[in-house]
């Protein structure tokens, strides 16, 4: 009979893999289904109530349309792991490993830049310049929140200071931790901490891997031949 102190160890549960961070528009995939309902909309009552060649012409549209939109709003997307960026955007889909990423570039649109010298843009991240003049405005705000608080608790006991205060009036919501940022702003600053961390490990390594999106190619490429056809013939 075999002991309980010999029988072999009960190895420990596996690590759970970590998932990646998924970022996307929300503003693009609520145009994207706003865009969806008006074709699917027209494009059946044309099919339905349409004569002659109107149907077959709503149909080629609509192979034309729905993948385009489908590409542009509910495509895009970011997935940030441990040891890669993936990058879904409208037609094609960009590997980067991290000890590949050069840097995380932010102006007009956000960008990726490897080591080769290659650059691609992040459309599931697009910079908003009313996102970022309305956080300046507030971290604004903030500021001069924070030097009246200030002034407040160097004027506490004074008659003066006491005025000052209820004249002014002091928001009870709590002062900012740190510089306000724009949502997208935010993002970038992620991805940059998440390379930083990760660029030197062994698992990072590899080759940037791109890959055309055939799926959304072919029945856009499909739809538009069809609607030249209908076209010419009239």
């Amino acid at each position: 009979m075999t002991s309980p102190d010999s029988q072999a160890p009960t190895p420990p549960p596996a690590e759970p893999e970590s998932k990646d961070r998924v970022y996307r528009s929300a503003p693009a995939i609520a145009g994207g289904v706003m865009l969806l309902g008006i074709a699917g909309w027209l494009g059946v009552d044309a099919v339905i109530s349409g004569e002659g060649r109107t149907p077959w012409l709503a149909l080629a549209l609509l192979l034309l349309v729905v993948p385009l939109v489908v590409a542009f709003t509910l495509r895009p997307a970011v997935y940030a792991g441990d040891d890669r960026l993936r990058i879904r955007n409208p037609f094609r889909i960009v590997v980067v490993p991290w000890g590949q990423v050069a840097s995380l570039r932010s102006a007009y649109s956000n960008e990726v830049l490897t080591e080769s010298g290659a650059k691609y843009q992040l459309w599931a991240v697009p910079v908003s310049l009313r996102a970022r003049k309305k956080a300046a405005r507030r971290e604004m705000r903030a500021t001069a929140q924070a030097r009246r608080q200030t002034g407040r608790d160097e004027g506490r006991g004074s008659v003066l200071g006491t005025t000052e205060g209820l004249r002014h009036g002091f928001s009870r919501e709590p002062l900012s931790d740190g510089p306000v940022r724009a949502e997208t702003d935010r993002i970038m600053d992620d991805l940059r901490g998440l390379h930083e961390a990760r660029r030197q490990a062994e698992s990072a390594r590899g080759e940037v891997t791109v890959r055309w999106a055939y799926e959304v190619l072919a029945p856009a490429v499909a739809g538009a031949v069809l609607v030249l056809i209908l076209v010419a013939l009239g």
